[in-house]
């Protein structure tokens, strides 16, 4: 079973991933040249499932050369601003486009929750070079903010009005690596605080998936932002917020 990944067929999604998520991915990839077994640039990075291609923006942290890699076509949309020197591409997790031995790097944030895992991994070895690492990462909604209890118990009302669709969280560590010629290197949960004002943490919920499947069933996205400017008004009342978002992030290696 995979997550549904519908709610990627939408330009609205596309548009709210492009210019309003919180920049946490490049927090993760900052952390990964420790995990190198040579010094120097990486030439070459793929990023699967790389959305609107913020993902793939951080990846031009480590590496000369990035691709992203997408299955849905509407969400790349804006991928030429987001990430202006990367190539991007549309292609799925199980059948990767790419020659063997092609990328010293390949990460996928959050991706292989909507993929077959087993047929991803397999790829995933195959497109690595010899030193190369696989750095599976993710990272929870923000839903607190160190010291104050306010933003955690108001999310908790937002998420019960605004479920995610079904779907399933993987623990990257309990992944079969090695099955499928990788070795787990390194595993670490990750604390990213990101400075956000009320508008930018109200814009970044709106493109949230609970909130995408209740504007489907016909909710207004005006009323959706009146509830939220409501609810958040205090919480943000002194001006920006440390954001707290919890990431897992796994490092394997080619074997």
């Amino acid at each position: 079973m995979t997550a549904d990944s519908s709610i990627y067929d939408s330009a609205r999604v596309a548009a709210a991933y492009a210019f309003t998520r919180p920049p946490v991915h490049r927090h993760l990839v900052a952390r990964l040249p420790s995990y190198l077994s040579r010094p120097g640039p990486i030439a070459a990075a793929l990023d699967i499932g790389c959305g609107a291609g913020m993902s793939t923006a951080a990846l031009a942290l480590v590496a000369k050369r990035t691709v992203g890699l997408e299955p849905h076509r509407p969400m790349l949309a804006h991928s030429g601003q987001v990430a202006p020197a990367a190539v991007f591409c549309v292609g799925r997790a199980e059948a990767l486009p790419f020659s063997p031995g092609a990328f010293d790097l390949v990460t996928a944030a959050g991706a292989l929750n909507y993929a077959d895992v087993a047929l991803s991994l397999d790829e995933v070895a195959r497109v690595l070079s010899a030193w190369g690492l696989f750095a599976p990462y993710d990272f929870s909604a923000g839903r607190r903010i160190r010291d104050d209890t306010r933003l955690a118990a108001w999310h908790d009302d937002f998420q019960a009005r605004f479920p995610s669709p079904p779907g399933y969280a993987l623990d990257l560590r309990a992944l079969d690596y090695r099955a499928h010629g990788l070795a787990l290197a390194g595993y670490e949960e990750i604390e990213v605080g990101i400075a956000m004002s009320l508008t930018q943490y109200i814009d970044y919920l709106l493109g949230e998936a609970g909130v995408e499947m209740a504007l489907r069933g016909g909710r207004q996205e005006a009323q959706v932002r009146a509830y939220c400017e409501a609810g958040l008004a205090g919480v943000f009342a002194s001006g920006p917020r440390e954001v707290l978002f919890d990431a897992q992030l796994a490092v394997a290696r080619a074997i």
